[in-house]
């Protein structure tokens, strides 16, 4: 009960410091005025003023919404790896602790934007909105750019990155210390759980990217 509890207050501050991080992101990099900017091409300045006026009507949604979105997220992870778990059938596993440790996993996603508010900060200070959109930090797709790319590659070149690869490593340990083996056993099941169903959603936003793009 008490881990429960725990993993709720987890998905609290797992949301509410990556509300704040993306807000703070959205300000310092004036991320308002690049909309505005791009809006300009197809729209009229009455039409750009009333979507926004919207937005900012609706805009306790999202704070609503970052929760139930990381909630659901991690919950499916964990039951994918719990269901790892149980396949190599190493013990009684408490659902919870497994959950626990997807949550702990999540804040290496934070950092992506922290690296993102940075890089274009101090680093790339003149940017478009195609830059912020497309720019992920230490990923193949940094290194190869996206532009004169076909749009349904740029994910899955966004998704090969560090920050992912120190998830499934991190997980892997957690995962082994768990079930009381060791990190080769955790990476195993983590291989065979976690990253086939990441390459299933990879491959699922491809195909819809090719067919609506």
């Amino acid at each position: 009960m008490k881990v429960k509890k725990a993993n709720y207050l987890l998905v609290l501050l797992l949301s509410s410091v990556s509300i704040i991080v993306s807000k703070t992101g959205n300000i310092l990099l004036n991320v308002e005025e690049l909309y505005y900017q791009s809006l300009t091409v197809n729209l009229t300045t009455q039409q750009i003023e009333r979507i926004f006026e919207v937005q900012k009507k609706i805009e306790w949604l999202y704070y609503i919404i970052v929760p139930i979105v990381i909630l659901i997220r991690t919950m499916i992870i964990s039951s994918i790896i719990y269901i790892g778990i149980m396949l190599f059938n190493y013990g009684k596993i408490r659902f919870n602790l497994v959950w626990n440790n997807i949550l702990k996993a999540e804040f290496i996603f934070v950092l992506v934007s922290i690296f993102k508010i940075a890089w274009f900060s101090f680093f790339q200070t003149n940017y478009n909105l195609q830059d912020l959109q497309y720019f992920y930090p230490l990923s193949v797709l940094n290194i190869i750019g996206y532009k004169g790319l076909e749009t349904w590659f740029i994910y899955p070149f966004q998704v090969l990155n560090l920050f992912e690869l120190s998830y499934v490593i991190y997980l892997g340990f957690q995962i082994g210390k768990l079930t009381n083996t060791n990190t080769d056993y955790g990476l195993k099941i983590v291989g065979l759980s976690y990253v086939p169903s990441l390459l299933l959603w990879v491959t699922t936003v491809m195909f819809f990217t090719l067919n609506y793009s």
